[in-house]
Parts: structure tokens; sequence; C-alpha cells
């Protein structure tokens, strides 16, 4: 059991380091994907959001997310967990959705240029572990992990943080893509699919959507909420293939170099595209937890 514990100590360290190293070099690539570098899919909402603007679905997950972040007081603080370049907390503030914003991220790349981006609004990105933070106990109304906490496996050291820097009352959002059954009941177009998203995207796993929930309530969250947005998404994650080729001309039009790192995201791009077709197997969510 000692050995098993620290190989997966190690296999978390390495995967961590990948992840830093893919963010520290290619997130400003992802100025292509979203001009608000929004680094998500997107919802879609008929009506509200133009199925051939990117940028409008992808500001329409953040609005979802953030509404979900109900029953706020005036003086409302945000933590953002795994930030990006910050564009969730810039669509709050500027939307007057919360009064200050921290993100943490341990990219220096995304530290430097998000806080840039920044500038002028009430919120920093700092550089920080979300598994680890410097923050006291019940600091923040609000929490929101908006396709982050996948790197880190969904671990339970991720929620029992969030927790613990949530006031009494508030309320953590989270939006991403979950297993609907153990890795080892995948079909072996879903493994390869899901081995090779993971690899791509340096992420530890993707959890069982039902074990999570368990843990959520396990750690002290109640009301916990899960809803099957993976309908609301799919319109986004179908502009991936459109993105990858433009990418990829655009880079060989100013006769750049295609680095490593962005091989490896738009590997990644591909393989969620093709992971989110096996439709019985992943699935993406929003999930609302209250802290006692």
């Amino acid at each position: 059991m000692k050995t098993q514990s620290i190989l997966y100590n190690n296999r978390s360290e390495k995967t961590k380091i990948e992840m830093v190293d893919l963010y520290n070099e290619a997130t400003e690539d992802y100025e292509f994907w979203s001009k608000d570098f929004n680094m998500h899919f997107g919802y879609y909402s008929p009506f509200k959001t133009n199925l051939f603007k990117r940028d409008s679905m992808l500001n329409e997950m953040n609005r979802q997310v953030l509404n979900r972040l109900e029953n706020r007081p005036k003086e409302n603080t945000l933590i953002d967990l795994g930030c990006g370049m910050g564009g969730s907390m810039r669509y709050a503030l500027k939307q007057n959705q919360i009064s200050s914003a921290f993100g943490v991220t341990l990219s220096d790349f995304q530290v430097t240029k998000g806080n840039a981006l920044l500038n002028g609004l009430n919120g920093t990105i700092l550089k920080e572990n979300y598994n680890k933070t410097s923050f006291k106990s019940n600091t923040f109304h609000s929490a929101l992990a908006i396709e982050s906490f996948c790197h880190s496996g969904h671990s339970v050291i991720s929620i029992k943080e969030a927790h613990r820097i949530l006031k009494p009352g508030g309320r953590l959002v989270i939006a991403d893509a979950f297993l609907k059954k153990e890795d080892s009941q995948l079909c072996s177009g879903s493994q390869f699919a899901y081995h090779r998203l993971c690899n791509h995207w340096s992420l530890e796993k993707l959890e069982n959507i039902n074990d999570y929930k368990q843990k959520l309530k396990d750690i002290g969250f109640t009301k916990v909420v899960v809803e099957n947005m993976s309908f609301r998404v799919a319109p986004s994650v179908l502009h991936v293939p459109f993105a990858i080729v433009g990418f990829a001309f655009k880079t060989l039009w100013t006769n750049k170099a295609l680095k490593k790192e962005s091989l490896h995201n738009l590997k990644g791009s591909f393989y969620a595209l093709l992971s989110g077709l096996h439709m019985k197997s992943f699935g993406y969510y929003i999930i609302t937890a209250t802290k006692n």
C-alpha cells in the first residue's frame, strides 16, 4: 500500500509539472479560442447565445455559473480555484456580480498576463495551488472551479480546501466533465479517447459523477445539486475542429513553429471532442454545493 501511495504521489507531481508547462507555454494560444481568454467550453442558451460566435457561449457559461452563486451579500468575495487568465473573474467584476475576486493558478504566465488584464478591476491572481491556498478559513462568500479540478483528478483534497476557505452558507459551483461509469467499465473507444485526453491535457483523471457527489456530501457540503449540461455544452465543443484547423493555418501562415505544448493542447482538444461523442461514458455537469 505504501509503494502504491508513493507511485501515486510521483504521478500526481509529474502531472502537475506537465500541466504548469502546458499553461506557461500554450495559454497565449487560447486567444484564438476566446478573445476574452475564457479557457473553457461554452453554454448554449436559445435566443441568448449565437451558435456561430464562440465567445457568446463561453461568456454564457460564466453567467450560468455565477447565477448559481445566488443569495450573495452585497459585499460578495469570490475565489476562482484554477482561474487561468481570469476570464470568469473579469466577467463577474464587469457585470458587478461580485465586489472583489481572487484567483489562483500555478502558471507564472497566467499570473502576469492575467493580472495585466484585470488592471482597473478589483481582482487579483496569485500563484498558488488550489489544493492548499494561503487564505484563512471562512474567507469567501463564493467559490467557482470551471474545468480546473480535473487537473488534480477531481481529488477530495480540492473540495476540502474549497470547503475550508468558504464562509458558512457560502456556495461552491463546479463546471466540468466527469465519467458516468468507472474507468474499467468504459468501452475500448471511450478508453482510447479518455486516456489520450488525460495525457494531452495533463489531467490526473476524471471522477465518476456519482462518487463525486457523495464526496461533496461527506466533506460537509449540503444542497448538492448536479445538473447534466452535456447538450448545452455540445455546440461549443463542435467548434473544436474548426478552431484546431484555424489555429494551425494561422501558425503556418505566420511562419511560426508549432510548440510542443501547443501541439499537446490541440490534440487534447481533439480528444475532448472524441470523448464527448461517447455520451454513455462522459458527461458535462454543473454542480452546486453549499457549506453549512
